[in-house]
């Protein structure tokens, strides 16, 4: 059953090329700036130049620390004391609990009880206080923390700052292309909320607008695809299940759904035997591991959902911070 979310009044200011330049400026302390990597024998096998982002070696395991260093790092004084709340499954959580410790303030996350508890452990480890409930939950518990308490919510995905700092990944991969004499045609991003999806659309909006797009997410939780086709954000009611956690959220994501629409180039969905397969790849031809839900996009291109076609496609690896009898049992598999 699919909700739809009524357009809110208020104009929500959206990220310029200009903001994603500042963020990989004010995150550089905190980030690294994780490889493309490319593999020939699978170029070979699927007949183009496959680059893989694999931003599954950031410091936190995930790309979510590019947004949460940049919001955290433009915090003002008053905020900084008062502190930061989160809702996330996992891997926004993990950057934002860092991130806080880092930079001085205080952070309260709100997890799903369907996280993985690897996850949620290593939240509470970065000194953030972790509040676990329901899954439909989630967002109203994350408000009422942050009224109650006078903190500051960082969405995973629905906040200028979040975004910006997610556009960094664009500006990286469009740079260390040109270093191996690539230009790129297509780029797949792992899809839940949307913002790292809408990040990338601006930061290529400069350095590769000729790039095509695409959002790829788990089956039966494709938000975005789901939204581009009712022109309004459409959100999952509860109940479904996919092992790609981190890509399973119920919400779509307002501001990223602004930047998104008109300029994707379509979307792509995921099963788990597809997402664990990719996996396999991923450890296999790159020595990576990677989460189910970070394989996506990867897995679009194994499936030949798209054909390389004698193109460059990028896709990102997104995270890695996977449940380890999870990823055993992924890469046991034949």
């Amino acid at each position: 059953m699919l909700r739809t979310v009524p357009p809110d009044a208020a104009v929500v200011p959206i990220p310029t090329f200009e903001d994603i330049q500042a963020a990989l400026r004010r995150i550089g302390r905190y980030c690294t700036e994780t490889p493309l990597l490319e593999s020939p024998y699978l170029n070979q096998k699927y007949g183009g130049r496959l680059l893989v982002k694999a931003e599954n070696l950031q410091v936190t395991g995930s790309f979510k620390l590019r947004g949460a260093a940049n919001r955290v790092g433009a915090l003002t004084a008053d905020e900084r004391r008062r502190g930061i709340v989160a809702r996330s499954s996992g891997n926004h959580g993990l950057a934002v609990a860092y991130c806080a410790r880092l930079m001085g303030t205080s952070a309260v996350v709100v997890v799903p009880d369907t996280a993985p508890a690897a996850k949620a452990e290593r939240i509470a480890a970065y000194g953030a206080r972790v509040v676990t409930v329901p899954m439909k939950d989630l967002a109203a518990v994350a408000a009422d923390v942050t009224a109650r308490e006078g903190r500051v919510l960082v969405p995973p995905a629905d906040d200028f700052w979040v975004v910006a700092g997610a556009g960094t990944v664009a500006l990286e991969m469009v740079a260390q292309a040109a270093k191996l004499d690539a230009g790129i045609d297509v780029l797949l991003t792992c899809c839940s909320g949307g913002g790292l999806t809408a990040g990338c659309l601006l930061g290529l909006s400069e350095t590769s607008p000729a790039t095509q797009v695409y959002a790829v997410e788990a089956t039966g939780f494709e938000k975005m695809a789901n939204s581009l086709a009712a022109g309004e954000c459409v959100d999952l009611a509860p109940g479904g299940h996919s092992i790609c956690d981190a890509i399973s959220g119920l919400y779509m994501a307002k501001l990223p759904f602004q930047i998104i629409k008109g300029r994707l180039a379509g979307t792509f969905a995921v099963t788990d035997g597809e997402a664990q397969a990719a996996m396999r790849v991923a450890f296999s031809e790159f020595g990576l591991a990677v989460e189910p839900g970070a394989a996506v996009a990867l897995a679009a291109v194994l499936t030949r959902k798209i054909p390389l076609d004698g193109r460059t496609v990028a896709v990102t690896l997104s995270g890695r911070n996977a449940d380890l009898d999870l990823a055993g049992a992924a890469l046991r598999q034949v």
